[in-house]
């Protein structure tokens, strides 16, 4: 392998250009906080030309993808409209597979799984995507286990990481696996952004991954569900409090929301113990009272059950801040320190010891 880390985005026409920004930013940003050795990233399209990207706008690749030999770090395949095409593409296929076999790892981000599974790379493996492609690569390649939930899923060497931004994401995972979480600290200070989503973080919000229900009377419950997750949301009570059978009440929120009102009150809940965790230094068994949760362990079984992993270990990826340094103040956090997932799981479950 080379003294310097060669770090590989495959870029094609109608790539995302986000995708490709993301992670070039990302490394450059690990080079200036001090990574050593450092990481030497290079975009290659194919013949090396200049690409239009989804946006519109032209980028100039830095090498032709057929030229390139190893052996290679790191090689990342972008996604973009334009990834059905390159999929289709037996010559583009054909060298990001010859590359795959040269490098130490290889990934894609958001639709650029299509171009690994042509290569036959992830068959077999569990992979992400954006998920508003999830259902096509599941179809198109059969032999590929698609969970549109996470960020990002690691499958051996091979990581594919869902759409667009989760591209920071990744990147950000690669440079702590590389030199460590200071040094993937400071280059998401740098970036302004999440220290570090863990991957198995679900992709979509339920506040946002779909529109207010268009039923009037279950937009309502909901708006009360979400505007105050620890009132009684039994639902004898939701149902008294619009006038309407709790069996009327389930049948509205199946059909419109896809779920019970019990299953949409437990989510509500969770998620904004989420929001707590990153945006309060308030102790898990706060944060449980004030989103509904008759305890600590309880809210920690539906945070495992919702995100894979412990309040704890999330609130540490969110916020880098040592597991234990809660206060009873909603003072924004201070972004240093970290800790295993061990010592977060020990932690959720000496909270709630000491509420016994």
């Amino acid at each position: 392998m080379e003294e310097h880390p060669v770090v590989v985005v495959v870029g094609y026409p109608g790539a995302e250009l986000l995708d490709i920004a993301c992670l070039t930013t990302a490394f450059d940003y690990a080079n200036r906080a001090g990574a050593t050795p450092a990481y030497r990233v290079r975009v290659v399209t194919p013949a090396g030309g200049p690409i239009g990207c989804q946006s519109g706008l032209t980028l100039q690749a830095q090498g032709a993808l057929e030229r390139l030999r190893g052996p290679l770090d790191t090689v990342v395949v972008s996604g973009g409209e334009g990834h059905e095409a390159a999929a289709a593409n037996s010559g583009l296929v054909a060298h990001v597979r010859r590359l795959a076999h040269v490098a130490r790892r290889v990934a894609s981000v958001c639709t650029g799984a299509s171009v690994l599974a042509a290569t036959g790379l992830l068959d077999g493996r569990r992979a992400t995507t954006h998920w508003l492609f999830a259902d096509l690569l599941a179809a198109t390649y059969p032999a590929v286990r698609v969970d549109p939930a996470p960020l990002y899923i690691r499958d051996g060497r091979v990581t594919t990481a869902a759409g667009v931004s989760s591209a920071l994401d990744l990147a950000l995972a690669f440079i702590e696996e590389d030199h460590g979480g200071e040094l993937a600290r400071q280059v998401a200070r740098g970036l302004v952004t999440y220290l570090q989503r863990p991957g198995n973080q679900a992709q979509m919000s339920m506040f946002v991954a779909a529109p207010a229900p268009a039923n009037d009377l279950v937009r309502e419950v909901t708006a009360m569900i979400r505007n105050a997750p620890d009132a009684d949301l039994r639902m004898t009570t939701l149902a008294t409090r619009v006038g309407v059978s709790e069996r009327h009440l389930t049948r509205l929120f199946l059909a419109h929301t896809g779920q019970t009102p019990a299953r949409y009150v437990r989510l509500a809940r969770t998620q904004a113990a989420a929001r707590l965790l990153t945006s309060s230094r308030l102790s898990l068994a706060r944060i449980a009272t004030r989103c509904g949760f008759t305890s600590a362990e309880t809210l920690r079984q539906a945070f495992v059950a919702l995100y894979g992993v412990t309040p704890s270990h999330y609130r540490a990826t969110q916020t880098g801040r040592p597991v234990g340094q809660t206060t009873a103040t909603t003072t924004a956090p201070s972004p240093n320190g970290t800790s295993s997932s061990m010592q977060n799981s020990a932690n959720d479950l000496g909270t709630t010891s000491l509420r016994r």
